[in-house]
């Protein structure tokens, strides 16, 4: 369903999920073990960002917000959450969790009504009654405004900078809450270009489905995930940076002493503020596995040329040979520890 503003035809908001909550867990179960398959990207395409994108999603916080966020940890995504003010209030510890899953929160009015229909006034309470509500739930101030539907006009514009929220639209519009296949939002997605905002939507199955395919795309066209800037509404680095102009420092490789007839090799050629790459070569072996250690609370968010499995813990991985190579490579989010690096167990050939 549309909304017809100025000629322009705007998505209306989409339904309300009614996932169960073993639903919500199965879906994320699923995308979780997804991630590391279906990034098929190269180590070389996978470690350099020539571009930011705005990954965003709208109407949350819902009662999947924690599948979705968990999906989004799983294959190194931070997005900008544009929260609905009622919804924050009845459920905070959604929009808490967002926050601490490394997500950035902005405002999507109270209850997602046509605002440009309100006076000033109205307006004027509507976004500080939101951002009173974001705040209190989250212990951030939002900086950024998306109107519902996408309907604007200078008042609400005006509005809005008075309060220092600054108005953010979208570029490519996912289609999700029209129905879109897990395909076709992925296409969509693919016409991201660096500094683009796309809308997505808390709360749909599909869209969960589609990121890991999202981040894949975007990864082998060296974009990856930024903030919004609050000054030009477009897509900068995660700490407002421009991307890196020259390459990344390189790592000190890590050999092991050699277990079972092969030797495993680990360099980080790829780092970045929030996350690195590391790279593992192995030697004496075709057919090989490799135990890799994680320190907490790092975490492996992306992997290539190998079959992953982890234990209990989720800090011990496993990589088996998938007949592409021996080298195999993983991305690493920080999470806080920017010093520490993956250290190989073994090495076990056959």
């Amino acid at each position: 369903m549309y909304a017809s503003i100025g000629g322009s035809r705007r998505p209306s908001a989409p339904r309300k999920s009614r996932l169960t909550v073993r639903l919500a867990v199965l879906a994320s179960t699923v995308a979780l073990g997804a991630a590391g398959l279906a990034v098929a990207a190269t180590p070389s395409s996978a470690a350099t960002c020539n571009g930011y994108v705005g990954i965003t999603f709208d109407d949350g916080p819902t009662g999947s917000t924690s599948a979705l966020l968990s999906v989004l940890r799983a294959n190194g995504v931070r997005a900008t959450m544009f929260n609905v003010g009622q919804n924050v209030q009845s459920n905070p510890s959604a929009a808490r969790a967002q926050v601490d899953a490394g997500m950035w929160v902005a405002n999507h009015s109270w209850n997602h009504a046509h605002m440009t229909s309100m006076s000033q006034s109205q307006m004027q309470s509507d976004l500080s009654q939101t951002n009173s509500a974001i705040q209190a739930a989250t212990g951030v101030r939002p900086q950024l405004f998306r109107p519902p539907y996408g309907e604007t006009n200078s008042t609400l514009q005006s509005v809005a900078s008075s309060l220092g929220l600054r108005q953010v639209i979208w570029d490519v519009d996912s289609q999700d809450w029209n129905g879109a296949s897990v395909g076709q939002i992925v296409s969509n997605a693919g016409r991201l270009q660096a500094g683009q905002v796309i809308l997505m939507h808390d709360g749909i199955q599909n869209t969960r489905d589609a990121i890991p395919q999202i981040m894949a795309n975007l990864t082998s066209r060296n974009l990856c995930p930024g903030m919004i800037s609050p000054s030009t509404g477009r897509a900068v680095a995660p700490d407002g940076t421009p991307p890196p102009t020259t390459p990344p420092p390189t790592g000190t490789p890590t050999t092991p002493p050699p277990s079972g007839g092969c030797t495993a090799t680990a360099t980080t050629p790829n780092v970045w503020g929030d996350r690195y790459n590391t790279s593992v070569t192995v030697q004496g072996a075709g057919n090989w596995t490799v135990v890799v250690a994680l320190t907490p609370p790092q975490r492996v968010s992306t992997t290539w040329n190998g079959s992953p499995s982890w234990d209990s813990t989720g800090y011990v991985m496993t990589m088996r040979s998938n007949g592409s190579g021996n080298t195999f490579g993983f991305t690493t989010m920080m999470n806080g520890n920017s010093s520490a690096r993956p250290q190989i167990r073994s090495c076990t050939a056959g």
